[in-house]
């Protein structure tokens, strides 16, 4: 094939032919495409607190709260119970009444969110140890509060390193001037109004219920161990 005759064929042909590969530099290093940061599976946190769940019931089914009911002090540590509980519904609905349906897509910065970076995790815990109480044991409830209060800690690290990728700078000046956990009222900011998911609201008061329905669950236990339906292998204050 004559070389005019060449050149024409390939012309007619260049868009069959690949584009070369070619790797971009800036200011002297590779320009790299990484992955987008990828949010906590939430389901391995989720796991974990039904698997401290089903501990707690078989606790609350072989023993008995070595607490007097005959001077009060059994009824009383359980109703302290039900109030963190109560503490505990309401911090949350307060708390998703700023997140919302946000998490992960926008900083969330006020509210609650102004005093700690995981008031959902804070207000559970709180819940967690309100649990505890309910069973009128004081030591179920510091045993409780703090299992639940480490692997929120985890959870919210591993959350961090997302929100980090995420948002860059301003999650870098939110968590320097925000605790991680423990909220510090001194810090607290407000916006003079919110707007908030109908849904989600719903969602997190439905969630909460589930830590007010184990009192019922308890005293029928506690009831069905007076009766001696039940064994009762030790005792805990």
């Amino acid at each position: 094939m004559a070389a005019p005759q060449f050149r024409r064929y390939m012309q007619s042909h260049q868009c069959c032919i690949p584009a070369p590969k070619t790797a971009h530099f800036q200011k002297g290093n590779f320009m790299s495409t990484s992955a987008a940061p990828q949010a906590f599976d939430q389901r391995k946190r989720i796991r974990l607190l039904w698997a401290g769940g089903v501990l707690v019931a078989a606790t609350a089914i072989f023993s008995t709260s070595r607490w007097n009911e005959a001077n009060g002090s059994h009824e009383a540590v359980e109703f302290a119970g039900v109030g963190l509980v109560f503490a505990c519904i309401l911090g949350r609905l307060w708390s998703a009444l700023y997140i919302g349906s946000k998490k992960n897509r926008e900083l969330t910065t006020r509210g609650p969110y102004s005093m700690t970076r995981n008031p959902l995790y804070f207000f559970s815990t709180i819940g967690a140890a309100g649990v505890g109480l309910m069973y009128g044991s004081v030591l179920m409830g510091l045993l409780l509060s703090f299992v639940t209060w480490q692997i929120f800690l985890a959870t919210a690290a591993r959350e961090e390193a997302f929100l980090r990728g995420r948002f860059e700078t301003a999650y870098a000046v939110y968590a320097a001037r925000t605790p991680l956990f423990w909220p510090n009222p001194r810090l607290y900011l407000d916006d003079p109004e919110t707007t908030f998911s109908p849904l989600a609201l719903k969602r997190t008061l439905f969630d909460g219920l589930y830590f007010l329905a184990v009192f019922p669950v308890l005293e029928l236990i506690e009831h069905f161990h007076a009766a001696g339906y039940l064994p009762s292998f030790f005792s805990l204050y």
